[in-house]
């Protein structure tokens, strides 16, 4: 963790606890001044380090029901590039990540219904030349999530 230091991770967690929090009200908690709040967030943001700050939709409050996490098995790995430009063009699979074992794709699939979800992965993700095959598991809460402590 060196390119954190002690200022970046207590400016991380007091984001952490609320991130509408107002940067003068940051740097008053932790007695920095507003500017050094402004750069450090800056900083840590063109480095990658937080990926700025937005909203958490919890999706089952607005509709979406239903989410599976879904593995996708390519016909050749070497389509993955293609295949993955067309996933982002379908606004339920809200993550993609590149896994090892029997699948190639892991993703995550939100829908409102148990119809949307079969809508979305018969006539969306198995329409995408390619795809050999989905395997998905439905998720029925989640227990937690979480950032990876500092």
């Amino acid at each position: 963790m060196d390119i954190l230091d002690e200022f970046d991770i207590s400016i991380i967690k007091e984001l952490e606890k609320d991130g509408r929090m107002a940067f003068s009200a940051i740097a008053a908690n932790l007695k920095i001044s507003n500017t050094m709040v402004h750069q450090r967030i800056n900083r840590m943001i063109e480095q990658g380090v937080i990926s700025g700050i937005k909203p958490i939709i919890q999706e089952k409050k607005i509709g979406y029901d239903w989410a599976s996490f879904t593995g996708i098995t390519l016909n050749k790995d070497s389509d993955s590039d293609r295949i993955i430009e067309a996933l982002k063009d379908i606004p339920e699979i809200t993550e993609c990540y590149y896994v090892t074992g029997s699948f190639t794709l892991y993703i995550k699939i939100i829908a409102t219904n148990h119809e949307h979800m079969r809508r979305i992965l018969y006539e969306k993700i198995d329409s995408i030349p390619g795809i050999a095959k989905t395997d998905s598991i439905i998720e029925l809460g989640c227990a937690f999530k979480r950032n990876i402590s500092l």
